[in-house]
């Protein structure tokens, strides 16, 4: 460096251009061809003054050549070439020195001397860094990079470019990045050529380009200061060089991938490049530099005098718009490059909205051909000049007025500029004014830019509206508006609604800037041309889904929708919309979304009901296909029609949703009655209320197939009859304005109108399916009730005026069937329901009083039922206690023979009612229930009968009234045989019978049931024509039944049978004891009692102890003792026998022993014996089986009343004369003095006593078993019976042999 080495080494360097034989690379000979003005001789480029310092030249450097050899030249001669400041001898100037005065053997070619000084300087600027080890600038610049720098050095390292040389461009492209660190002259480096040059490169190798590009190419000071603020392309050196898009990738880029780009081919938003386009600027370069490249080969050193390109037009990019970094075209070819990634959206947004506002600004050139050739000094009128013409008048021009050379030529170099840009770029488009297009593409970006980046661009209100309204506002009254090639108006709607639904801030804007009326005076424009054949890429129908999507959105805001409601024509608009879609369906999509939104509002709901909505929303319910949705198949909108009429079917569904309110949310669409009276009516209602729970796809797979159940009668004929109606519905208000002035609220289905319908159930089908799940069962009755009180006085009207009970008119006939249905349902849904018989309750009124409705046997017999059922419910039953009702119920026993059986099932669960069966006694139930258990034919009728009769008899409260009044009529024994066992009851009815409980035959059985009979006929009589009538028994009444007069009956039992049969079991042997016992205390204590009648009591009462000897335990509490041994003293001799034989009977039991010896009994017996000695010997058994249980007390009375002596005498004979068999008498003696000898206490007293008698010791020692004979009771003794009324041993039942008279039908009416 101190010996000016680096000024060497350069000059040596630039010799490298004379280096003609290297290799070329495949790009670059391509080049030379197309561009003739490169491929010269060799430029005369050189100077020499002879020895008489003539001037002579130009010379090129071949000639130079020849002159050496010729010796016309020396080392001394003086020589000049361009670039060189002054005239000098031919042995200083490197060219020459190295080329002519240079002998002996070449070391290195100039490329090889030239790549390796290069790499020289390579390693000298890395030995002297820019910045310090802490990253800071240094300052004055390392020497090294200043003596490069230097305007000596640094374009003749620069202009190796043009060698073109692989190696040479790489080294020189590093060893300017070197040298142009933090370099102060970079600025100004434009001016050596160094970015044409560089550019002009042909080979791959560009990395080291690429980066000294990216260092270099903003830095760059050629314009003016005011231009700093513009975007990269403008200050970038390369903004008239590249496309715009290289330009960014350039700066947004890595040096790697910029390389990787430029040598591709490239077609995408952020790039488009080809080597067509490499290729076509190198040519444009080429052309620029004019002969520059050739004259280095003549004059190494010949500087390159910097003059501006005009920009180059690119072929491929005539019809891009760039903004940004993309080209907008490709950006929006959203087929070919979806989702393309948008690095900063917001950028993005302000430059399209700058684009668009230049585009709209942009007017036609100020500048004219002949204007240009003007300031080029051109002559004008001679047509076009020749490109390479008007180069070299520019660059003549340029040179004259650089302002560098020339201060005060800057004007007129920036008009020589704008002539030569002009007319270079006079082939490319020239637009007069905006190009539609254009904004086309800026309307699309915006557009994509607010749909993907919607987060990023919330925050911001979109400034572009005024433009936009503007936009829509021109196209919209722009007349050829539908015959453009290119309309702004779908672009501009689709970009209004991407606002919208971005920012709830642009919906507001939007409104301010009045865009909702503007949207619809474009809607309306583009409606008005749809038709039945409209595509669905007609520019009218885009138009209208962008504006309905628009509306969609702008509905969720409450001042936009007061906006809406104040723009009719928006809603009859959407109708139209709606009519045409059913050909374009995606149009239609956005229009029922629109419908959707709307419907948030009570009004908007309002008027799109009035405008006629729902007939078309409800024609696309019926396009859908469940077995398409339920196919499990992938399925797409795009490829597969069907998919999209389902999918419009379900918004339509949640559409009509919404209108009506059925969707129940928060902040959702408010309930509206009239839309919802009109659904319920074509849709059914209850198809309508599903509209709130059930799923879309539920409910139009409904829609579109058959069903009938209780609440639906669905087919193809109630689908085509709606259809119709629709259809003509929707022709009436498109094209004449009118329709239906109900909106379908009237609206019937023929099918539907011969139906019963109560509670919104058809009444038919539900009888047909009972168990159907019904929603509100209870609602449902509650409403069969209302329908049939609403019938009922017209049904008992009907009755009382057709006396034959036959009813004539078919109108009256269906009346009636419908009363029947309606009575089968109330009865099907309580017995299916439970807990909806509770509706019932406030009715039972009405439901009794049909059961007075005679001739209409059906109504009655499902009455019946329906009570029947109700009566399973205590709270019912309780009801109808309340209701008096009975009086309704209880003929039907008589008229209505069929129904027999549940009337007394139903009275049976009533009679839980203690109020109840105070009724039924009142009205007559006996009566009718006694005929039934009489003269019935049907046994089950007449178990029935007795099962009630049994309930009804154990009430605790009126069941004794009830038993005594049954009593009146039937023994005893049916009511406890009814109580046990029914059939049994009617078994002792239908027999004969004689046993000690009961004395049945046919003649009894004949006269009970004919005064029945009788008295319920005329009971049913009276109670027919006044139903308030009440039954009541005469005082005295009985029946007579004569067969058992005469008999003797105690406690309900026969004695002369009982006597006979003492086997028998009896039902209630306790309270037969209390009755027999108390009716012989009365008879022993008469003084002249019946004889026989006294007998037979005792006589049975003894058989009852004999054979039931238990029995006997219950004598001493009921208090007869006593009166029994009173009457052993009575004065009538009967009235003793009764007492002992009573007493023997009791004596074999241990209690009523003890209670003997508690009273005065020795005494007493002693009494009667004396009386009557012909029971002393049974007076004696009794005192040997008394003594024999109780040896204390009784022995002490027999001692005391001197039993002994009495008995002694009578062993004697003494008293005995009167008997046949004194004997066995007095074996019962010795037995009784025996027994007590064995006392503990007394026994020794009593031997004394004996052994003082003569006679006891002749009897004492005997057996006297031989004399005493069996008991006169062991007679009777059957062995145990079974409880029950026909087992008796003897007893005589006759079962009838005659078959019962037949009931006829009406047999029982009397």
């Amino acid at each position: 460096m101190d010996s000016n080495g680096v000024r060497i080494l350069v000059d040596l360097l630039t010799l490298a251009h004379l280096h003609t034989s290297r290799a070329t690379v495949p790009l670059q000979s391509n080049v030379i061809e197309a561009s003739p003005d490169m491929k010269r001789e060799s430029e005369k480029e050189w100077y020499f003054g002879n020895a008489d310092k003539e001037r002579r030249g130009p010379f090129s450097f071949e000639e130079m050549q020849e002159f050496w050899k010729s010796n016309v030249l020396t080392p001394k001669t003086r020589c000049w070439a361009q670039g060189m400041d002054g005239w000098r001898p031919l042995q200083a100037i490197p060219q020459l020195k190295w080329c002519l005065l240079a002998t002996g053997q070449a070391v290195l070619n100039e490329t090889d001397l030239a790549t390796l000084i290069l790499n020289m300087l390579i390693t000298m600027c890395s030995y002297f860094p820019s910045r310090d080890q802490e990253n800071a600038i240094i300052r004055p610049l390392p020497r090294a990079k200043r003596l490069l720098s230097d305007n000596t050095c640094l374009p003749h390292i620069v202009q190796l470019l043009l060698t073109f040389d692989p190696i040479l461009v790489e080294k020189v492209a590093n060893v300017l990045h070197h040298i142009m660190q933090d370099n102060p002259h970079l600025p100004r480096m434009y001016l050596n050529g160094v970015f044409f040059f560089i550019m002009m490169y042909t080979g791959s190798n560009v990395l080291p380009i690429a980066r000294f590009l990216k260092y270099t190419h903003l830095k760059q000071a050629f314009k003016s200061e005011e231009a700093k603020g513009q975007d990269i392309v403008q200050r970038s050196i390369l903004g008239h060089i590249l496309p715009e898009a290289m330009v960014c990738y350039l700066e947004n880029y890595e040096p790697e991938k910029f390389s990787e780009i430029f040598l591709g081919e490239f077609d995408t938003p952020e790039a488009i490049w080809s080597s067509e386009m490499r290729r076509l600027m190198i040519e444009k370069i080429a052309a620029h530099l004019a002969d520059f490249s050739p004259r280095l080969q003549s004059n190494t050193r010949a500087l390159y005098q910097y003059c501006p390109i005009p920009s180059i037009n690119y072929p491929q990019l005539e019809n891009e718009l760039f903004c940004n970094i993309y080209y907008l075209k490709h950006l929006c070819d959203t087929q070919k490059f979806p989702d393309w990634p948008i690095k900063e959206p917001v950028k993005l947004l302000k430059d399209t909205l700058e684009s668009w506002k230049k585009e709209v600004e942009k007017k036609p050139p100020s500048m004219s051909v002949d204007d240009a050739y003007e300031v080029l000094n051109l002559p004008k009128g001679q047509g076009q000049h020749d490109e390479s013409k008007i180069r070299k008048a520019y660059f003549r021009l340029a040179q004259k007025y650089h302002p560098d050379k020339n201060p005060e030529g800057r004007d007129m170099f920036e008009k020589v500029n704008k002539a030569y840009e002009f007319l270079c770029t006079k082939s490319a488009k020239i637009v007069d004014g905006p190009d539609p297009e254009n904004i086309i593409l800026i309307l699309k970006a915006q557009s994509i830019l607010f749909n993907r980046h919607k987060e990023d661009l919330e925050p911001y209100k979109y400034a572009g509206y005024p433009m936009l309204i503007k936009t829509l506002t021109m196209e919209t009254t722009d007349d050829q508006l539908f015959s453009k090639t290119s309309p702004l108006l779908p672009a501009a709607a689709e970009l209004a609604f991407h606002t919208v639904n971005c920012s709830a801030l642009n919906a507001e804007e939007l409104r301010r800037e009045n865009g909702i009326e503007v949207l619809q005076e474009a809607l309306s424009r583009c409606v008005a041309v749809l038709t039945a054949s409209s595509k669905p890429d007609d520019m009218a129908v885009q138009v209208c889904g962008h504006i309905y999507k628009c509306y969609s959105v702008a509905a969720q805001f409450e001042e936009c929708r007061e906006n809406i409601v104040e723009l009719p024509n928006i809603i009859r608009d959407l109708c139209r919309v709606l009519y045409y879609g059913k050909k374009i369906p995606r149009m239609a999509t956005l229009a029922v979304e629109c419908v959707s939104s709307f419907a948030v509002d009570y009004f908007l709901q309002t008027h799109m009901f009035h405008a006629g909505v729902l007939w078309h929303l409800l024609g696309y319910l019926f396009n859908y296909d469940y077995t398409l949705e339920e196919s499990g198949i992938h399925k797409c909108e795009d490829t597969n029609q069907q998919e999209v009429a389902n999918s419009l079917a379900k918004l339509s569904l949640v559409s009509l949703s919404r209108l009506g309110g059925y969707i129940l949310e928060e902040d959702g669409p408010p309930e509206n009655p009239t839309v919802r009276k009109s659904l319920a009516a074509m849709l059914t209602p209850y198809i309508a209320s599903k509209l709130s729970k059930t799923t879309p796809t539920e409910v139009l797979k409904l829609l579109n197939s058959n069903s009938e159940n209780p609440y639906l009668i669905w087919n193809n004929g109630t689908r085509a009859e709606l259809l119709e109606f629709l259809e003509t519905q929707q022709e009436g208000i498109i094209k004449r304005g009118d329709c239906d002035k109900s909106f379908g609220a009237e609206f019937v289905f023929s099918e539907h109108g011969k139906e019963l319908i109560v509670g919104e159930i058809f009444v038919r089908v539900y009888n047909e399916q009972p168990t159907f799940p019904l929603e509100f069962p209870k609602a449902f009755a509650a409403s069969l009730l209302d329908y049939i009180g609403s019938q009922a006085q017209y049904l008992h009207t009907l009755m009382a005026i057709t006396q034959t009970g036959k009813v004539e008119s078919d109108q009256h006939g269906e009346r009636l069937r419908w009363v029947e249905m309606a009575l089968e349902a109330l009865r099907n849904v309580i017995k299916n329901n439970p807990g909806s018989e509770t509706e019932c309750m406030g009715h039972f009124k009405l439901i009794f009083s049909l059961l007075r409705v005679h001739g209409a046997g059906k109504v009655q017999q499902l009455s019946l039922e329906v009570v029947n059922i109700v009566t399973s419910n205590q709270e019912c039953v309780s009801n109808i206690a309340e209701s008096l009702v009975l009086s309704n119920l209880l003929p039907l026993l008589h008229s209505l023979p069929s129904s027999r059986q549940l009337v007394l099932e139903t009275l049976y669960a009533l009679t839980s009612n203690t109020k109840i069966i105070k009724e039924a006694m009142a009205k007559g139930a006996l009566i009718y229930l006694l005929d039934m258990f009489c003269n019935s034919t049907h046994p089950q009728v007449r178990s029935q009968t007795a099962e009630l009769f049994a309930k009804m008899t154990s009430d605790k409260l009126i069941g004794p009234k009830v038993r005594l009044t049954l009593m009146k009529f039937l023994p005893g024994v049916f009511m406890d045989a009814m109580r046990d066992n029914s059939e049994a009851a009617v078994h002792i009815f239908e027999g004969t019978h004689e046993n000690p409980e009961l004395i049945w035959n046919d003649n009894s059985r004949e006269k009970v049931s004919t005064t029945v009979r009788e008295m319920m006929l005329e009971h049913f009589r009276q109670q027919r024509d006044n139903p308030d009538v009440n039954w009541k028994l005469p005082k005295e009444f009985t029946v007579a039944y004569g067969s058992a007069q005469g008999e003797l009956s105690v406690g309900g039992v026969f004695l002369r049978i009982f006597i006979a049969q003492p086997g028998w079991v009896l039902r209630k042997p306790r309270e037969f004891l209390v009755s027999l016992l108390e009716k012989l205390t009365e008879l022993l204590e008469k003084n002249n009692p019946n004889g026989e009648t006294l007998e037979t009591i005792t006589t049975a009462t003894v058989c009852l102890f004999s054979t039931q000897t238990q029995l006997a335990d219950q004598v001493p509490p009921l208090g007869h003792l006593p009166k029994i041994l009173q009457a052993l003293n009575h004065k009538n001799n009967t009235i003793p026998k009764s007492s002992i034989r009573i007493i023997h009977a009791l004596s074999d039991n241990e209690i009523c022993v003890r209670a003997m010896a508690s009273l005065e009994t020795i005494g007493p017996l002693m009494t009667g014996m004396k009386v009557r000695s012909d029971m002393a010997g049974l007076a004696c058994e009794a005192l040997n089986r008394m003594f024999q249980k109780e040896q204390t007390d009784l022995v002490a009375q027999a001692l005391r009343v001197e039993l002994v002596p009495y008995l002694l005498r009578l062993l004697e004979g003494i008293g005995l004369e009167t008997l046949d068999n004194p004997a066995a008498t007095k074996a019962q003696i010795v037995k009784a003095l025996k027994s007590m000898t064995r006392s503990l206490q007394y026994g020794e007293q009593v031997n004394e006593i004996l052994s003082r008698s003569n006679i006891w010791s002749a009897f004492k020692d005997q057996k006297h078993d031989l004399f005493i004979s069996e008991s006169q009771t062991a007679g009777y003794l059957t062995g145990p019976g079974v409880a029950g009324y026909l087992t008796a041993g003897t007893t005589s039942t006759v079962m009838p042999v005659v078959p019962p008279p037949v009931d006829s039908e009406n047999g029982d009416q009397g």
